[in-house]
């Protein structure tokens, strides 16, 4: 526990390999299922939105510690567009494309802790947390 792991997140397969790197550390850190699901739920909406609306990035993923509990963390950076108005784009509903607008207010209920930095015209970072 303790190292960060760096993905690419150019293409499709790429959330496919986030998904499936983010339960693997899920099941170190001894998440329970529904958290596993949560987790793995919430690193595939964002990585898809930084795929299609930020040209793509990065994630890196940490299994560690906080609070005394084992914990997912993950970062996920795109150097896109940005968001204009953070609170419109947290709202349910609020799409900016053709999805029904639960990506980010979804992912943030589905994980422990969750933090969003965007500038426009420079990108959106997306911090998740999930722990035991």
């Amino acid at each position: 526990m303790g190292t960060t792991q760096t993905f690419p997140l150019k293409q499709e397969t790429d959330i496919v390999v986030i998904r499936q790197q983010v339960r693997k550390v899920a099941e170190q850190a001894r998440l329970g299922l529904v958290s596993q699901t949560k987790i793995v739920t919430a690193a595939s909406e964002i990585a898809r939105n930084a795929l299609i609306y930020g040209g793509g990035g990065e994630a890196r993923l940490t299994g560690t510690q906080r609070d005394g509990r084992s914990a997912v963390h993950l970062v996920i950076i795109d150097h896109g567009a940005g968001i204009e108005d953070l609170d419109k784009a947290m709202v349910d509903g609020y799409t900016s494309g053709n999805g029904l607008g639960l990506g980010l207010s979804g992912a943030r209920r589905l994980v422990d802790d969750f933090s969003i930095h965007s500038t426009p015209g420079e990108g959106t970072t997306v911090e998740l947390w999930k722990w035991r």
